[in-house]
Order: C-alpha cells, then structure tokens, then sequence
C-alpha cells in the first residue's frame, strides 16, 4: 500500500475508519503543537499527514485538479507525506496512482506544492516501486512485475480490468538492480524540482524495498540476499542514491516493522529492522518513520513491538504512526517514544485535523467506499468545522 498505510488505514489495501473523536479535550495536547526540525525543514506542528493512497489521477498518472485541492485542504499539517508516488513505469501496480518519471507529472506536482507552499504547508513526497505487488496489466509490454525473489503474494489485486490473481514475480537479476537504483534517484530529482520540501523512501507495507528487507520475501543467493546485511544492501544503496541526488536532511524513510500486509512476514523483524536503522545512522537522515498499529488496532499482529528497539537505535527525528488519536499522539511524544506523529484516515476525513485536535472537536466519519477510486465525493468534500472547504 500506500492506499492508507495498513496501519491506519491510520499507509494501500482497505482501510478501517478513523477514531471519530478522542478523549483528548480532557488530556493535555500541548506537545502536538509545538514546532520541529526535520534536517533542514523546521514543521510547524507535530501533526504530520501519514501517506495514504487514494487513486485520483487518470491513466497519465498526473495530478490534476481535485488533487491539487485536496492536498491545499490539508496544508495546516506540521508536513504532509504524499500518497505513495510511483518512480517509474514498472514501479506502477495500482489504478490511477500518481508518478514522478516525466515532464508532464513534474509540472503536475508543481501545482501541487504551489499551493500547499501559499497555505503555508510543508510536504515530502513519497516514492513508490511496488515491486512483487503489481500485475502485468500494469507493466510496459504485459511484462511479469519484478522482485527479489519469485514468490507470489496470495489473493486478488484490482487491476484496469477488474480484480486477478497475484502473479508470481520475476526475480531480479543482479545486473538489473542498480537501474531500480537510479530510478529512485532520477525520481528524487524530480520531486526536487517540482518544489518539494524533501522525500521519502517507502521501504513498509511489502512493497519493493520491504521485499528485499525481510526474509519471508528475499530468498536470493546473491550479495542482495541471505544474510541481513546483504538484505539491507538494497535499502541502503537507495537511500546513498537518493541523498546523493539532493542531501540527507531531505530524505526520510518509512518501515512497518511487523506488518503483514501484501504477504509479509520476517523471522526476525527486530534483527531485520535494528541492523537496517542502524546503518541508516549514517546518512544523517530527515527522519526515520515507523508504521506500527497500537494493541486493539484492527492490524495490530501478536508480534513483540519493534518501533521501541528503533527508537532507541536511530539517531535523529523519530515519526510514529499506527492509530494514533490526539490524546495517545501527545502521550507518545511527552514519553519520549517519538517526536513527531503521523496521521491517516483522521486527515483524509478531516482536512482541518489540526484545528479540531486543538479544540478537542469530533471528527468527520470515513466514507470507506470512496477511499481508493473515485471522484471529488470522498475526496474533497469533507466538511472543515467552519463549513465547505473548496476555496
């Protein structure tokens, strides 16, 4: 996904409503709104806006005009993360997703952080290769998607022409890697120029990156699999590629330690995860953003919390998401397990999530039909709390 992360859904797949209201006009909020440093982008809140996958552009794969609306909507966000952005061609697997490989997409995003940048907003984009998680109907020429390993996930996926099967993938040859590389670099260089504030890599929710991270997914024999090193040697020529092509303090990265979606699973996600942050120290990154549900969250797994082990490990600004309410958000900064907090479905329902949070006001409830696909119902059309929010 990134179609709301699995986690939230509050980062793509179906998601389940967020809290309609929290408990958090009796709690002290405070934290929320203070300002933040993220490398060299000081956020005005701590109310981040969780990438969430929303199926807007047509088959150009270009934002357009309800697209440019709704991300002005939400531009009181502490930093807005884009929907998962797709950085080439074969990077693509889901319908009407936006790119970021050519002109046409380039100037379609300048629109876009033109006017998030006139509200005062600040916003990251995140890039997307989805890897095993595509469908030839996808792929230049019907071609099998391509990942680490050839396993398929199990299920359905929606495709142009309705929903199939799964295929299995193609395994990458080793040769062909570094091209993925460079398209995660050419990428970073056009969200650059298209205005934004900086990137993030979409290593969660078993797409591209999170296949060659995790064991369950990476059965290579080369120096990309086997050991946890060599599974982390993907991630982190990315992440080299990537700060290359414009600077650290503009690249973030986002995991979802213990998530099952799109087939995951790893023997050991805090070895997985701990040697991968770890080594992510030495970028000076934007910030490290961990994806993980909250015990009674529907995808919360049985499996021990990881983003505590994170925490402790990385080195700089440290971003949890997992169906957070304003109450629970405060809570985990004031407790020092995370400095910032990303929200989903609460700033898809509410674009003005920030105003009700200070004032302990309800949420608007999801329309969950409209999530994925559609129009402006669902899209644009939330009401703010002092009425329509078209302009």
């Amino acid at each position: 996904m990134s179609a709301m992360s699995a986690t939230d859904k509050t980062t793509t797949g179906p998601a389940t409503p967020g809290p309609a209201a929290s408990d958090s006009s009796h709690m002290n909020t405070n934290t929320l709104f203070t300002p933040f440093p993220i490398g060299d982008v000081l956020l005005p809140n701590r109310i981040l806006m969780a990438p969430l996958t929303r199926g807007r552009t047509g088959p150009d794969r270009v934002p357009n005009d309800i697209m440019v609306e709704y991300y002005r909507q939400r531009s009181s966000a502490g930093l807005i993360i884009t929907e998962a952005v797709i950085i080439s061609p074969q990077a693509a697997g889901w319908v009407n997703t936006p790119g970021i490989y050519n002109a046409e997409q380039v100037r379609g995003w300048q629109r876009v952080t033109d006017v998030v940048h006139a509200e005062g907003g600040k916003i990251f984009m995140q890039l997307w290769h989805m890897g095993r998680s595509s469908h030839p109907d996808f792929q230049p020429g019907g071609a099998l998607p391509v990942a680490p390993s050839a396993i398929a996930i199990r299920g359905e996926t929606r495709t142009p022409t309705g929903k199939k099967p799964y295929p299995t993938p193609r395994a990458l040859e080793t040769g062909e890697i570094p091209g993925i590389v460079a398209d995660y670099a050419n990428a970073t260089r056009l969200a650059r120029e298209a205005g934004f504030d900086g990137v993030e890599l979409h290593a969660a929710n078993g797409y591209i990156i999170d296949q060659f991270l995790r064991d369950g997914t990476n059965k290579r024999t080369d120096r990309y699999g086997g050991s946890v090193e060599n599974r982390a040697r993907f991630l982190l020529e990315v992440t080299a590629a990537t700060v290359s092509a414009w600077e650290p303090g503009r690249v973030g990265v986002r995991f979802s330690p213990t998530g099952s979606f799109n087939g995951m699973s790893d023997s050991d996600p805090a070895a997985s995860f701990g040697y991968a942050t770890a080594e992510l120290n030495r970028f000076g990154l934007a910030y490290l953003h961990v994806s993980e549900p909250l015990p009674g969250n529907p995808f919360a797994t049985d499996l021990p919390r990881v983003a505590p082990l994170l925490r402790r490990t990385f080195r700089g600004p440290f971003i949890l998401n997992g169906g957070y309410d304003a109450a629970t958000g405060a809570r985990a900064i004031d407790e020092g397990e995370a400095d910032l907090i990303a929200y989903g479905v609460p700033f898809l329902t509410s674009p003005d999530l920030v105003e009700r949070f200070r004032l302990g006001a309800a949420l608007n409830p999801p329309d969950v039909e409209t999530f994925y696909h559609g129009e402006a119902r669902g899209y644009i059309d939330y009401p703010a709390l002092t009425g329509p929010v078209l302009a």
